[in-house]
């Protein structure tokens, strides 16, 4: 009679029992990874308000207001000159161009720059106004001079108009808006031969001529400004 061995397989003692997949136990697995995940989240909000405010950034929902737009030259000054007391000074007036027109700006001088009723005195003194480059309060407003120098002004020649004033350039080769300048500054001014007409002639021969400051001029300098009549020559000596 034969025998038959049977082998027994012994299970170690220390070896826990695996739950099977899909047991009670695979639901319970999930949760602990949530609440890490959860935390993971909080500590990374946390860390990105820290470095904001380490950063001195602050947020708004306001928007920044830049300021009104840019708006146009006034051509105007705010005030005028004040007299110094220790020397008298007199007011002139002179033409400037501001926004492509002719506006009177006032100006203060000593009475040693200019004297009332001398015509030739008067000329050279707004013509060198002119020629000046305007004050940093002018520029502000908008204010321009097209008078270039060099440029001055010579009495009258034997046979020329009364009030002729010469200019040692031609009025014709001037600039339409550096002439209408001149002749609207020198017609409002003692400088004028009289009726707001200005009589210029240049260096040379040709014969002189009566200028006229008007509105269209004021208002276009870039325009020729209008002669007068010939004027009546001076009586020769």
């Amino acid at each position: 009679m034969s025998r038959v061995r049977r082998q027994h397989r012994a299970s170690a003692p220390d070896a826990p029992d695996a739950p099977a997949a899909g047991g009670p136990s695979a639901p319970g697995r999930g949760a602990p990874r949530t609440g890490v995940r959860k935390a993971a989240a909080a500590l990374a909000a946390v860390a990105a308000l820290v470095t904001a405010a380490g950063c001195g950034i602050r947020t708004t929902a306001v928007p920044v207001d830049a300021g009104p737009a840019p708006s146009r030259v006034p051509c105007t000054l705010s005030g005028k000159p004040t007299p110094t007391p220790a020397q008298p000074q007199m007011h002139v007036r002179v033409y400037l161009v501001c926004a492509s027109a002719l506006e009177a700006v006032d100006r203060t001088l000593t009475v040693s720059e200019v004297r009332t009723g001398v015509r030739l005195r008067t000329a050279r003194t707004l013509l060198g106004e002119l020629m000046e480059q305007p004050s940093a309060t002018e520029r502000e407003a908008g204010f321009s001079s097209l008078v270039r120098g060099p440029l001055a002004v010579s009495p009258p020649r034997d046979g020329d108009p009364a009030g002729t004033l010469r200019l040692s350039r031609r009025p014709e080769d001037l600039p339409a808006a550096a002439l209408a300048q001149v002749v609207c500054t020198l017609a409002e001014s003692p400088a004028a031969a009289g009726s707001g007409t200005v009589v210029l002639a240049g260096p040379g021969d040709h014969a002189p001529r009566g200028y006229r400051c008007t509105d269209s001029v004021k208002q276009r300098p870039d325009a020729a400004p209008p002669t007068a009549g010939p004027p009546t020559p001076a009586p020769t000596s």
